[in-house]
């Protein structure tokens, strides 16, 4: 189902459907989707007053009027009013277009539940739009304000009543007109809405402004004011959107570019709700500006303290439909709270040991028939992990089942290092797992897929230097991203994206590109599967790749969360380089040489927080270039 809640579908005093907000364009392109070419929609209006024969007739032939004179053709319009209401189920059965109309919230609550509509629209599939009256009834608890002579001074006049649940959306429509209006004596706003707004939120716009709900997203369209805690402010714009979901976003401040996440989402109108351990004013400026609330918790290692929070949100602000980090630390817990508090948007519980555990992953890497090297569990033992080694020979890595980065992974080359090896994690080898060692080229596929798993925006990035030397050997560290992604690559990738049944998600994949043929896994310049990371690239990578790209990936990820569309374009491409040095080392060219030298390149120069400083080194250049050759020059004179 498509929903539109409009006051009125045409601007106030007009008799055709507004173009203004792309409304017009927007409910054509709608109604094509349910009827297809070569047919016109059947349209089945709602009245607002099912008893009253003159009125229902006078608003049939207005809104008939005004879809012609919308250039919508019809196959015909039928008005379900007392007459008819026998046959309510055999008519919205056969309509494609429902139209609620306006007039009296109460009458056409009344009438909506003697025919049993709410149960009737279960599992409809076409266009509903509401209007006036006909909008506030969509909801599931309908905030229905005084409007007669009388209502607003009766005792027992009710103000909430059970709607359609189509929505949680409550409005009060027709702004223009009704923004001074009085009933008995009190202003509508200031004596009657405001008030009951503690605990409620309600939406008001001109006519002409518009929400569409679809897919479990609700956007408004136009100039537009919230009106909650017994106050009222604006949080849209004309030919400006506002998105009716509220985002929890966990340590939004770390990594530091992270505020940026919270940004995009901010300017698509998104509810922002942060959860961190630091206090407000400890936060980056930046990031105060994309909050719409935070809440400080002792530790964010204490999952009570956390869900404590999230609750607070939910009571304060309504259903949470997207709980976040993008850190790959707070995965589980993440995945956690969606569980705890049934949001769908996400990774729950249920799944996480999938894209956690590596010992897990090789599953789904099989399902999806992506080669990956070969593995046993150190839980086995060491005679069994010695027989594992006699078939895939040394030498073999091992790292933690369930962990990040290159810490606490070692490579091993003979018996000795072995059985050294456990001894001294004697305690606990059954947590890492022991990979046969593949040569190649390391290099990520990295990918924002939508809902429908579709990619909106992928990268690819190069690691010559593999991350486990940088931070064993404590060497310094150079990488790019390309271009371009190689289509091979790109392929694999969705693959194995679609392998791990994966939407909704910034994904950061890692593979090796085989230098040589390797008898079970593939020939040279094939990919094979290291492992999934289901949260975007760590450090600096996200920004390289709006360097590259000529893009902004937070606001793609933002739009993907909001819109599930790419709404963010991308630009000139050039390749991104990464050149990081260490404290401690004697380097041949000053900070002042190299921004004298590749000024014009560099797009970041800046001071690693200590955090990163193992992979990523003490401190950062970032540089783009049109030419894949000028990299290697620049990774030289820098770390020279």
């Amino acid at each position: 189902m498509t929903l539109y809640l409009t006051g009125s579908p045409t601007r106030f005093g007009e008799s055709s459907f507004t173009p203004d907000n792309g409304f017009l364009a927007d409910v054509r392109a709608s109604l094509a989707e349910v009827t297809g070419p070569g047919r016109n929609p059947r349209v089945l209006l709602v009245s607002a007053a099912p008893d009253d024969k003159g009125f229902t007739d006078s608003v049939k032939k207005g809104m008939s009027y005004c879809i012609h004179r919308s250039g919508i053709r019809t196959a015909s319009v039928t008005m379900l009013e007392r007459s008819n209401a026998g046959k309510a189920g055999e008519l919205v059965k056969q309509a494609d277009w429902i139209i609620l109309c306006g007039g009296h919230v109460p009458t056409q609550n009344r009438f909506i539940h003697e025919i049993g509509l709410r149960e009737l629209l279960k599992g409809y599939e076409g266009v509903v739009m509401g209007c006036s009256a006909g909008s506030m009834n969509c909801a599931e608890d309908v905030y229905s304000h005084p409007e007669l002579p009388g209502e607003a001074r009766d005792p027992g006049y009710k103000r909430w009543l059970k709607g359609l649940g189509l929505t949680d959306i409550n409005l009060v429509p027709h702004f223009e007109q009704v923004r001074y209006a009085q009933v008995d004596g009190l202003r509508l706003f200031e004596d009657i809405a405001f008030p009951d707004s503690w605990g409620h939120r309600f939406y008001t716009f001109r006519d002409g402004g518009y929400i569409k709900v679809k897919d479990g997203r609700a956007i408004l369209y136009g100039e537009a004011f919230e009106i909650t805690r017994g106050a009222m402010h604006r949080i849209s714009e004309e030919n400006k959107t506002c998105c009716f979901m509220n985002v929890v976003f966990i340590s939004p401040h770390f990594p530091q570019t992270y505020w940026h996440f919270c940004a995009g989402l901010r300017a698509n109108g998104v509810n922002v709700l942060g959860i961190a351990d630091t206090n407000y004013e400890n936060l980056p400026w930046e990031l105060q500006q994309c909050l719409s609330d935070y809440y400080k918790v002792h530790s964010l290692e204490n999952y009570d303290e956390v869900y404590r929070a999230v609750a607070f949100y939910a009571h304060r602000y309504g259903k949470i439909d997207w709980i976040e980090s993008n850190n790959e630390y707070w995965l589980e817990q993440d995945a956690r709270l969606r569980t705890d508090f049934n949001v769908t948007t996400g990774i729950k519980t249920d799944r996480i040991a999938s894209i956690r555990n590596k010992s897990e992953m090789k599953k789904y890497y099989a399902a999806g028939g992506i080669p990956t090297a070969r593995q046993i569990k150190g839980s086995e033992g060491l005679a069994k992990v010695q027989a594992f080694i006699k078939k895939v020979g040394y030498p073999v890595i091992a790292k933690p089942d369930n962990g990040m980065g290159a810490s606490g992974t070692f490579k091993l080359n003979n018996d000795q290092e072995l059985k050294a090896w456990f001894k001294e994690h004697e305690n606990n080898f059954g947590y890492f797992v022991f990979e046969e060692f593949i040569t190649g080229l390391l290099v990520s596929y990295d990918a924002i897929f939508n809902s429908k798993g579709e990619p909106i925006f992928e990268n690819n990035t190069v690691f010559p230097m593999p991350i486990m030397d940088v931070v064993h050997d404590n060497l310094e560290i150079c990488y790019w991203t390309n271009k371009t992604v190689p289509a091979k690559l790109s392929a694999i990738g969705r693959r194995t994206v679609k392998a791990f049944g994966v939407t909704g998600r910034f994904v950061h994949l890692e593979f090796f590109q085989l230098e040589s043929d390797r008898p079970g896994l593939g020939k040279k310049g094939d990919y094979v599967g290291l492992e999934v990371n289901m949260r975007p690239p760590g450090g600096y990578t996200p920004d390289m790749m709006n360097f590259a790209h000529s893009t902004d990936v937070y606001q793609l990820w933002a739009d993907m969360v909001t819109f599930d569309e790419a709404r963010k374009p991308q630009g000139e491409q050039y390749f991104c380089a990464y050149a990081g040095r260490r404290d401690g080392v004697a380097h041949k060219h000053s900070h002042e040489e190299i921004m004298n030298r590749y000024g014009a390149n560099i797009r970041m120069a800046e001071r690693v927080p200590d955090a990163l400083s193992d992979d990523l080194c003490n401190f950062a250049y970032i540089a783009r270039f049109k030419e894949k050759k000028d990299i290697d020059a620049f990774f030289k004179y820098v770390t020279e």
